[in-house]
């Protein structure tokens, strides 16, 4: 058994690769799904199209491996972390779609929280910050809103989870109801220090804790597949959240390491070691990853929308026909030109936490076209991701030194990351693996599994593709980075 199977369920498709015992691909198989917006800030996914697509591609890339089921040592799993799930436990069947990370329906529901004063101990005791994002107000939705949804939880006949419990579920038949601790830490239920739900805060929302799953490091023994979906049951040996996933694949092991990853949106986490900390700049405070029953802390910085400025720019605007096409657009950009552009489509994230603000463009002249709108949207990277390293750093001593380490399919693009380093006047890397994320998830279950090497050697296998360092003169930086800041205050003040 010299083979991993990583399963990779994010927003917009389902992968599945295939890592061989020295870590490298044998092969990898993607499936999009339909993205469904029923209202203004809305966002959902059937969570049917999740767990088909993910056992879809596990089979095909099986396939394309041309390897056998009895090949296969151990399954990994990261996923789209916050995006909600509630089923039957008899009959397995959602009772609704699954609601999306990106979604913001809760948001008066959060300001209410707010208003009446439960912020601090939300954060306090998760780490977090009263925000639609995270799960437990979309938990309290569901309950809410879905007939006869609560009184079903009550008597015990709901479960909820995050996207890696309902694969998991789906995957051993429903006999496991279980997480992992970086997943945990994203509900808004999950008290970070003690390691445990917050009965404080499931009494807050109205949640019935037998709603949720048991919570186990991020390797560990979270079941066995059914032999019938892949032709032999295959113990699931690591889960990690997506970025959490990222981090433990960009070998961020030490403390003062940085990793931030560019997909559809854009997450930097830093380790901090053993302790967490408090952010004083609405940073989260979270868990990078926990193994034997220890966890490692992080603080992270999220941006909603990183790579879907990009998709933006085909869909929406239709200025481009594939990704890649805004490089030499954003070359040919008129330099005269200072258009910005806040890409706050789904509000912002942090370290402002505006659910209510919506994207906003400035600058623009009668000569402003497609080249400047693709220059602007990938700068809009770059600024998002300073904006969250200058928190960092006013938070946390231990970030002065750090390097940053970028995944993800936005950091393939040379020139968004060359800006990136010039914006922040601080080298760049990139890794020869880009596909960091998979990685993660691998390596847990692989090191689980006794075929992959320790974290201290794991770490020494990381290597460098490029490192793209500042050659931005620092007047230029600063305005450029001031713009971007009255940008986003006048951003704010219109809702």
């Amino acid at each position: 058994m010299t083979y991993i199977l990583a399963i990779d369920q994010g927003t917009t498709s389902s992968r599945a690769i295939l890592f061989d015992r020295t870590m490298k691909i044998a092969a990898v198989a993607q499936e999009e799904f339909t993205q469904h917006y029923p209202a203004s800030g809305w966002v959902e996914h059937d969570a049917a199209d999740l767990w088909s697509t993910t056992a879809g591609t596990c089979r095909e890339a099986i396939e394309r491996a041309g390897i056998a089921p009895a090949d296969i040592a151990a399954v990994g799993i990261t996923n789209q972390r916050e995006t909600t799930v509630v089923w039957d436990r008899k009959t397995g069947q959602p009772i609704h779609n699954a609601i999306v990370w990106q979604d913001r329906r809760t948001s008066n529901l959060c300001t209410e929280l707010k208003a009446a004063g439960h912020e601090p101990m939300v954060t306090e005791t998760t780490g977090l910050l009263l925000d639609p994002y995270f799960s437990g107000t979309k938990l309290r939705w569901l309950l809410d809103n879905v007939e006869g949804a609560r009184a079903r939880a009550e008597a015990g006949e709901l479960a909820f989870g995050t996207v890696d419990t309902w694969l998991i579920w789906r995957l051993t038949g429903g006999k496991l109801h279980v997480t992992d601790a970086t997943n945990a830490a994203r509900t808004m239920l999950y008290d970070i220090r003690k390691g445990e739900w917050s009965t404080n805060i499931c009494d807050l929302l109205d949640i019935p804790m037998s709603l949720l799953p048991e919570v186990r490091d991020s390797a560990a023994d979270f079941g066995m597949t059914r032999p019938d979906l892949f032709g032999r049951e295959i113990p699931i040996l690591g889960v990690a959240g997506d970025q959490q996933a990222a981090t433990v694949g960009q070998a961020c092991f030490g403390k003062g390491m940085l990793k931030s990853t560019y997909g559809t949106g854009c997450f930097a986490l830093l380790n901090t070691g053993p302790e967490p900390v408090t952010s004083q700049n609405r940073l989260l405070t979270t868990i990078a990853y926990q193994l034997d029953g220890t966890p490692t802390y992080a603080l992270e910085g999220s941006i909603f929308i990183a790579g879907a400025v990009v998709q933006w720019l085909r869909d929406g605007l239709k200025i481009i026909r594939a990704a890649p096409e805004t490089q030499g657009l954003a070359d040919a950009a008129d330099p005269a030109q200072d258009v910005v552009l806040v890409p706050a489509f789904t509000g912002l994230g942090a370290p402002y936490w505006r659910p209510d603000c919506r994207g906003a463009v400035f600058g623009l002249t009668r000569n402003s076209g497609p080249a400047e709108f693709a220059r602007a949207a990938l700068e809009s990277v770059g600024f998002q991701t300073r904006d969250l390293l200058e928190a960092m750093h006013a938070d946390w001593s231990g970030a002065d030194d750090a390097v940053l380490r970028v995944d993800g399919g936005m950091s393939a693009s040379d020139w968004t990351m060359q800006f990136l380093a010039d914006i922040l006047g601080a080298s760049v890397d990139r890794p020869e693996v880009k596909e960091t994320t998979a990685l993660g998830a691998a390596w847990l279950a692989g090191m689980q599994a006794g075929i992959y090497p320790d974290r201290d050697e794991f770490a020494k296998t990381w290597a460098l593709d490029r490192r793209f360092e500042p050659a931005m003169d620092d007047a230029t930086r600063d305005a450029k980075y001031a713009r971007w800041q009255a940008a986003i205050a006048a951003t704010q003040t219109v809702t």
